[in-house]
């Protein structure tokens, strides 16, 4: 058998596909002396198909115009062995997409037909784990340009063999990590270094400020999409999978997820403070926004604790997790809705003791000033009349008529004016009618809404 498996690790001739079938199926679950021959046998064989699909590739190298260099590169990137893809088979896909312009298509699509074509669980974690190094490891124009052929469909993330064959153990965390990445995809690594998504061009809000409700409202909402696909990917499936590739996949979803969290807290912190400025409909929709982040941050926290135990990475720094209280979100929610009833009760109480138009003073005081001006003119006509009619006339006699018309006039004209302008100021502005709304609503209320 030693040399049975010596001949096939070293031959370089495909063997017919129905021969090695029956192989696997003949030493299924079947261990002599102790050796796993099944693993031994899937080694072999799969080193055979690693040579003739390399070989196959050299075949094709001038129909792809020197592109078969990149399929070889993903090739032995994505063996059939049990190690971790090797850093220089990711410094040369880069470096043959970066000297050949127009080539990122065609890796996706050979990528693609690596995914799609094996039902080897390990080639394949080994191809979802290349594609999350590509996304990491490239500039950020390679990395968009990546995402672009994921959105033209080059790039297929089908793990649909896996799923109607889910008997392996490494089934569950395989799926889970695709349905990350598929979700991964459309986020980018901007130039500060921080994960962030990819936002399509919206409505502007001018009744706030764009960037808050940015934050709260559309980028918030992507970080919990990402987070729910991350709180799936279970440390649990890592100890039922290829223990080397599942660490090393678990722990680039976890570093990235550190990244996600701080723009999530941002996020949290920029809804509250908006809180009470929002649209009754809008208080609604962060209620539920605040709801699914208290379940989230309880989830999260134990994830990160389990995988300090689990994943073998010293060099992961483990944030903090602040977990959001659910008292805490009915509070606010009441207290959103007791501002709602007082905007209410103040809008009423406007409509009922609505102060006099500023036009009704101005006339009022054009009226006075005509009484002003034929008191006046009365004085003249008197003066002249007392003076005609009168030799001696006394100063007390026509000056006491000329004040009592004057003062009398005036000051009535006056005092009927302050009649009709001081109840509707009373009702309005008193400190009565502040007192009055605080006795119904309470104090709390309006000092908070204030």
């Amino acid at each position: 058998m030693r040399v049975f498996l010596q001949l096939l690790t070293s031959t370089h001739q495909i063997l017919p596909l129905q021969i090695t079938e029956l192989l696997l199926l003949f030493l299924k679950r079947r261990r002599i002396m102790g050796v796993d021959i099944q693993g031994k046998l899937r080694l072999a064989l799969g080193s055979v198909k690693d040579h003739a699909s390399i070989g196959k590739a050299m075949m094709y190298h001038y129909q792809h115009d020197g592109f078969s260099n990149i399929e070889i590169a993903v090739l032995r990137a994505t063996g059939h062995d049990n190690g971790t893809i090797g850093d220089r088979y990711m410094h040369e896909i880069l470096f043959l997409v970066s000297n050949s312009p127009g080539s990122i298509p065609f890796l996706a699509e050979r990528i693609s037909l690596r995914l799609g074509k094996t039902k080897d669980h390990v080639v394949a974690l080994k191809t979802l784990v290349l594609i999350h190094r590509l996304l990491r490891g490239g500039n950020r124009s390679f990395e968009q340009e990546l995402c672009k052929a994921h959105v033209s469909g080059h790039l297929q993330i089908s793990t649909r063999f896996f799923t109607k064959n889910s008997d392996h153990p490494s089934a569950g965390f395989l799926q889970k990590y695709a349905a990350y990445l598929q979700e991964r995809m459309s986020w980018l690594i901007n130039q500060a270094g921080k994960l962030e998504p990819v936002m399509s061009k919206g409505l502007e809000f001018r009744r706030y400020d764009e960037k808050s409700f940015d934050m709260a409202f559309r980028t918030l909402p992507k970080c919990q999409v990402l987070i729910d696909k991350v709180l799936e990917c279970s440390p649990h499936d890592i100890l039922c999978s290829d223990h080397s590739l599942a660490q090393a996949a678990m722990s680039n979803t976890l570093r990235e997820s550190f990244q996600v969290y701080m723009t999530f807290s941002e996020g949290i912190a920029a809804l509250v403070n908006m809180f009470f400025d929002l649209t009754e409909s809008a208080r609604g929709l962060a209620c539920e926004i605040l709801k699914t982040a208290s379940l989230q941050s309880q989830k999260l926290h134990d994830l990160y604790e389990s995988c300090k135990y689990v994943v073998e990475n010293k060099n992961l720094d483990y944030p903090s997790v602040q977990i959001i209280s659910m008292g805490h979100i009915v509070a606010l929610e009441q207290l959103g809705s007791q501002q709602n009833e007082l905007s209410t009760s103040h809008v009423s109480l406007s409509s009922i003791s609505r102060p006099p138009p500023i036009s009704a003073h101005l006339t009022k005081s054009k009226e006075m000033i005509e009484l002003e001006v034929a008191a006046e003119e009365n004085k003249r006509k008197e003066e002249k009349i007392d003076v005609n009619l009168s030799p001696t006339p006394t100063l007390f006699s026509w000056t006491l008529q000329t004040k009592i018309s004057m003062v009398w006039v005036v000051f009535e004209d006056e005092v009927a004016n302050e009649s009709q302008v001081l109840p509707a100021q009373q009702k309005l502005g008193t400190v009565d009618a502040v007192t009055d709304i605080k006795s119904e609503y309470g104090t709390n209320v309006l000092g908070y809404s204030t």
